[in-house]
C-alpha cells in the first residue's frame, strides 16, 4: 500500500524539486503540493495524508506552527534551509529534518523511515499486541521497545504523552486513546491528564493516587470508571 503525502514549500523551485524526488519513489503516492500553506490544513483534514513534506519558513507563518495546529497529525519531514528549528522539529515527533540543500538519497534515507514506521504500524495487529509485554512507540527518529512491567504511569503534556518509568522517560507523540488501544487492561485513565498501571499503585487516599513520591489525582469524570477496575 502507498503512503499518501502532500507537500508544501513556498519557494516553487523547491517545491519541483520535492515532487521530482516524491515521483522517484514507488511507494509513495503525491496527493497536491502548495506554495501556499493557508491551503494545508483544509485539504488534510478532508484527504488525511500518511506523510506530509514540510517547508518552515513560509512568508508569515511557519511550518511548525502548521503542524502544532493539526489537529490529526500524520508523519512530517520538515525541509528548511535553517537547523535552529530542529529542536521544535524533535518535540513535535518529526519523522525528519531535510536541511536544503539535500541530496536524492538523503530524501530517500529520510522517506525510508518514514515507509518502515508507516508498515509497522499499518501492519502490527492490536489484537497481538495486548498479549504481549511490551510495545513499540515512536519517540523522536525512532522505536522505542517499553516493557509493560516497567511503566509506572503516564502524563499528558500538551502534544505529547511522558511514558514514565523507574529512572526514565519517554516522550511520544501517541495519544491516550492510541495507548489504550495497545496497551493491557492494567493500565487505566484516571484522568484527562493521566493513565496508571494499577499494577504500580502503592495507596489512594482522598481521590489521590501514590505511585513512588507521585500523586496523582483521580478526575471526577473518571472516578466512577477507575474504581470500578480496582
Amino acid at each position: 500500500m502507498k503512503m499518501k503525502c502532500i507537500a508544501a514549500d513556498d519557494e516553487p523551485l523547491a517545491l519541483e524539486k520535492i515532487k521530482l524526488f516524491i515521483s522517484r519513489v514507488p511507494q509513495l503516492e503525491l496527493l497536491a503540493a502548495f506554495t501556499d500553506p493557508s491551503e494545508v490544513l483544509p485539504f488534510a483534514r478532508q484527504h488525511k495524508p500518511d506523510l506530509l513534506f514540510l517547508d518552515i519558513q513560509m512568508g508569515k507563518s511557519t511550518g511548525i506552527e502548521l503542524a502544532e495546529n493539526m489537529a490529526e497529525r500524520p508523519q512530517i519531514i520538515f525541509t528548511t534551509a535553517y537547523s535552529e528549528y530542529a529542536l521544535k522539529a524533535f518535540d513535535l515527533a518529526a519523522t525528519d529534518y531535510l536541511l536544503k540543500p539535500f541530496t536524492y538519497d538523503r530524501f530517500k534515507q529520510a522517506v525510508h523511515k518514514a515507509i518502515e514506521l508507516h508498515e509497522w504500524q499499518t501492519t502490527t495487529p492490536q489484537a497481538n499486541q495486548q498479549f504481549s509485554d511490551y510495545i513499540f512507540v515512536k519517540s523522536g527518529y525512532k522505536l522505542v521497545k517499553i516493557f509493560h512491567a516497567d511503566i509506572l504511569y503516564m502524563e499528558g503534556m500538551r502534544d505529547f504523552v511522558s511514558i514514565n518509568m523507574e529512572n526514565s522517560k519517554i516522550l511520544t507523540g501517541l495519544t491516550f486513546s492510541e495507548l489504550e488501544k495497545i496497551l493491557p487492561p492494567v493500565f487505566v485513565r484516571c484522568h484527562k491528564s493521566f493513565m496508571v498501571s494499577l499494577a504500580k499503585i502503592e495507596s489512594i487516599e482522598k481521590d489521590r493516587i501514590r505511585i513512588g513520591n507521585k500523586y496523582i489525582p483521580i478526575g471526577d469524570s473518571y472516578k466512577e470508571s477507575f474504581y470500578k477496575r480496582l
